[in-house]
């Protein structure tokens, strides 16, 4: 038993190793083609929001493939993470602050935030199951946009007003200055997310999430996925578990959104980047990717962030190939006869593996 433990937990830290190495790997290729002037300023562009894609997935990944809980409001945790951190930089943008402790502390607050509402709305959502729970997380994250776009806030020297009518009910000095202005949301944020910044908080959420799988804690959630009958038998605390995991799903999230709102220099809540359809979006990368795989989440977050702008130059076609692409990639993941062919081709690669590995040692 000992023996079959060991070789299960090498090949885990192999597959967690892989995925570190992979994300390495891009980041040092991406480097080398920027140094060398080899990638568009398009290009460049969307190094950024594909970190922050790739967070939320791996966030979401968390909740849906290891947890078994089909969420669909992790586009309103990372509009609380972005409009929470933007909001403090946009605070203390004029104070002696250093401008990477800002962001370091930025960063803190998104995760928090966005935590905390993950456990707010965690206590009650998570006694339903099933499309119960994905409509309960999708009326959540339309609201969280919804009261952003009728919030004003704004500062001046006797600090803090509030408003949700419009900016002259502020009542601000005429020193004062908006910062978040309802539907135009926050405008002036320092732009401070990097690619290098994108792919440290990815190597962190998956260090994260990889240590939280693999421990006791992983094993009790993956226990309630499977069976929560049983699991309850055994003494596990459902509510505690389920909690946790969808708490740190929702951090994740928040952090994601944090390095989107650092991005922009106006950061507005409108439906094609905090609604129903970011959500959709980052389900589709989970999906795609494999639930229960955050290296397949990465892999398809980049590629289709990617593929329609690679298409763009096709015009009219470009969404259909997107759309074909999707149909593919979803029959060679979850199909059962491309499943049963990946399997062999696994096997038959081991066996080459291991065959040439003893002809080199009798060598």
């Amino acid at each position: 038993m000992s023996k079959m433990n060991l070789k299960t937990m090498k090949k885990t830290t192999k597959s967690n190793l892989i995925t570190y190495a992979m994300v390495i790997v891009i980041f040092a290729v991406v480097q080398i083609l920027v140094a060398t002037g080899s990638m568009s300023s398009l290009m460049q562009g969307l190094l950024v929001p594909l970190c922050t894609y790739s967070i939320v997935a791996i966030g979401l990944n968390l909740c849906v493939g290891y947890l078994g809980e089909l969420s669909l409001g992790h586009a309103g945790f990372m509009c609380v993470g972005a409009f929470s951190s933007a909001f403090f930089t946009r605070c203390m943008e004029n104070s002696s602050m250093n401008p990477t402790l800002r962001f370091i502390i930025a960063l803190l607050i998104g995760t928090a935030v966005a935590a905390f509402f993950g456990f707010l709305i965690g206590i009650p959502v998570l006694r339903l199951r099933g499309d119960y729970l994905a409509i309960v997380t999708l009326a959540f994250g339309e609201i969280i946009k919804n009261v952003i776009n009728v919030l004003y806030v704004g500062k001046d020297e006797n600090g803090l007003h509030f408003a949700i009518n419009d900016s002259k009910s502020l009542n601000m000095s005429g020193t004062g200055e908006m910062i978040i202005d309802g539907a135009k949301g926050i405008t002036g944020t320092p732009r401070q997310s990097t690619f290098l910044i994108g792919v440290i908080l990815i190597l962190v959420a998956l260090f994260v999430v990889f240590n939280l799988v693999n421990s006791r804690s992983g094993r009790a959630i993956m226990a309630i996925r499977d069976n929560r009958i049983a699991a309850e038998s055994v003494g596990i605390n459902i509510t505690k578990f389920k909690l946790m995991a969808f708490t740190i799903s929702a951090a994740i999230a928040g952090a994601g959104g944090v390095l989107y709102a650092h991005n922009l220099s106006s950061l507005i809540a409108q439906p094609a980047n905090f609604g129903y359809n970011m959500s959709i979006m980052i389900l589709v990368f989970v999906v795609l990717g494999g639930m229960g795989n955050f290296r397949g989440s990465i892999i398809a977050a980049v590629l289709l962030t990617l593929l329609p702008e690679v298409l763009r130059g096709l015009s009219d076609y470009r969404m259909l190939i997107y759309s074909i692409v999707l149909i593919v990639m979803m029959l060679f993941n979850w199909a059962p006869k491309c499943i049963e062919w990946r399997q062999k081709m696994a096997q038959k690669f081991r066996k080459n593996t291991k065959k040439e590995a003893v002809e080199l040692w009798q060598c």
